[in-house]
């Protein structure tokens, strides 16, 4: 049985030319109308935010959008309340099975062109002829129809026998209780819906008594755009600019989902950015900036589980632009881990192994020899010490020794400058995000008023992302003030020392061949610096693996 088309207009009369006239003379602009849509429709339909946003959004960018979830979500009856807000919009439904034919969708076939020996649909009334259409269990379509909604889907043309029809289509809605099994044509077919959007039933008690009990029953919408004004706003945002950390944010994006084997085509990237140009001109943004990145979340998953994933990777990327302020304090700990073992470096008493005789002064010297002879015992150099320790056995008497003689260790000067270069540059890396988070809040909470395509949740998430790197960022600067301590202790004794030695003493004066300058010759000579070349990361890098760091 064929479907007829329900026509539906809100504003009976009102015709493109006299609505633009009624805007020009002080009338609402479209950002303003945009925002009372969406209240009217938040007011009704309860638990959709997300989904009435992007149900907008798809009609005004020419998307079309998929609702995944059971019967009794209320999407025929947002779908259809979408056209109402298109003035003297035609809305199409069907619901479609495996037994489905053409004729059904795309219209009967003409007898008078069949008696001209042509080919050719009667499609008036029908999905070529609809702006806003709903196909419900769309999977289930079958092949005889997926050819021709290809096309329409993705180029809004139709092959009406010889004659090529442009489809007034604004937007088709998509609605599924599951995805598509493996099969070329229908990933081909989900592939064109730009947006996707998992449905549940409602889940709050007030929102469910409302549902329930509230008057009117039906919902019409009194607000409403023309198709003139839509064509406008696409031909505005063609020429609309990206901001260059969005850019930035997308080709990292892309990068993240791709290690997570998440494979998201050409095509969708190119309609994707073309989607937030026209967020941000019926927004009234000068440019697609950032917080238009957020509405990614809804365009690049491929399966309901990887929803949850893109989503983070998503909002970690657009607050502080990806920076990962946990990664940034697990790398400061780190270094301080690394300071601490090289500050522990020179042993507390000689090391001589008993199996082969080498003498050990330093702790990495020895790591490298048990290494190569994992089963040689060691001694301590100490006078009425003769016991035989086993490697592990030797290292806890060697942690306990440095515990009990409070002795302060030093690091020696190429050390130390390796050190402070890295120092420098993670303290840098702090500095930068805090003063970026410092001044980001107050930013980012001004560029999401203007955005009006996002939710409430959305906004809120952003937020609470921001401030938990503020707290996190607290922790690390508070190992970072650690680790100058730690550097600048060492520095004041190294220069007390050096002071020391200057300075004559009342007794004997210091000669430049004095035994104090011979020991200190010597003592620099035993201190052996780890082959950093010149990379401070590869120092660190080089702790990590000998030590078993991180």
């Amino acid at each position: 049985m064929l479907k007829t088309l329900e026509k539906t207009a809100c504003k009976p009369g009102l015709t493109a030319h006299k609505t633009i006239q009624l805007l020009q003379a002080g009338g609402l602009p479209l950002k303003e109308t945009l925002i009372k849509i969406k209240s009217e429709f938040g007011d009704y339909f309860k638990e959709r935010e997300a989904e009435i946003n992007g149900s907008l959004l798809a009609v005004l960018s020419g998307e079309n959008l998929l609702f995944l979830g059971p019967p009794g979500t209320a999407k025929t009856q947002l779908a259809r309340s979408i056209c109402q807000t298109i003035e003297g919009g035609n809305f199409f439904n069907y619901l479609l099975t495996s037994f489905s034919t053409p004729e059904e969708i795309f219209g009967p076939l003409s007898l008078k062109a069949l008696e001209e020996d042509e080919f050719r649909r009667n499609i008036e009334g029908c999905l070529p002829t609809a702006h806003v259409a709903l196909l419900d269990e769309i999977f289930k379509a079958s092949s005889a129809i997926l050819n021709s909604l290809l096309t329409i889907l993705n180029e809004r043309k139709y092959h009406n026998g010889r004659e090529i029809v442009d489809v007034p289509l604004l937007s088709v809605f998509g609605a599924s209780n599951e995805l598509p099994e493996e099969d070329e044509s229908l990933e081909a077919l989900y592939d064109r819906f730009l947006f996707r959007y998992r449905l549940s039933y409602i889940q709050d008690d007030d929102n469910f008594k409302k549902l329930l009990f509230r008057e009117p029953e039906d919902f019409t919408p009194t607000s409403s755009i023309s198709v003139s004004e839509i064509e406008k706003l696409r031909k505005s945002a063609n020429s609309l600019s990206v901001d260059p950390d969005v850019e930035v944010i997308i080709t990292e994006l892309r990068k993240n989902i791709q290690l997570q084997e998440i494979e998201i085509s050409d095509r969708r990237w190119k309609r994707i950015v073309q989607v937030l140009k026209v967020a941000a001109c019926s927004s009234g943004c000068p440019a697609v900036d950032r917080t238009m990145v957020l509405l990614l979340q809804h365009m690049l998953w491929n399966l309901p589980e990887e929803r949850e994933t893109i989503r983070k990777t998503v909002f970690r990327l657009v607050v502080s632009g990806g920076t990962n302020t946990e990664k940034l304090r697990l790398d400061v700990e780190d270094l301080k881990t690394a300071l601490s073992i090289a500050l522990k470096n020179e042993l507390p008493v000689g090391i001589v192994c008993d199996s082969c005789g080498e003498e050990f002064q330093l702790r990495e010297n020895l790591e490298v020899h048990h290494a190569a002879c994992p089963n040689h015992s060691y001694t301590l150099k100490q006078e009425g010490n003769s016991r035989i320790y086993p490697y592990a056995n030797l290292m806890k008497e060697i942690e306990s020794l440095h515990a009990s003689s409070g002795k302060k260790t030093t690091l020696s000067q190429a050390q130390k400058e390796v050190f402070e270069k890295e120092f420098e540059a993670l303290a840098g890396r702090v500095n930068k995000v805090k003063q970026r988070l410092e001044e980001e809040k107050e930013l980012l909470r001004e560029l999401m008023d203007a955005n009006i395509w996002l939710s409430t949740a959305d906004k809120n998430e952003a937020l609470l992302l921001h401030d938990t790197g503020n707290t996190q960022l607290s922790g690390t600067e508070t190992l970072i003030k650690e680790i100058r301590d730690i550097l600048g202790l060492q520095i004041r004794e190294n220069r007390d020392m050096d002071s020391r030695s200057l300075k004559p003493s009342a007794s004997k004066p210091l000669s430049s061949g004095s035994p104090s300058d011979t020991h200190t010759s010597k003592m620099d000579a035993k201190i052996h610096v780890p082959d950093s070349g010149s990379n401070a990361g590869g120092f660190i890098k080089g702790l990590g693996s000998r030590f078993k760091l991180r």
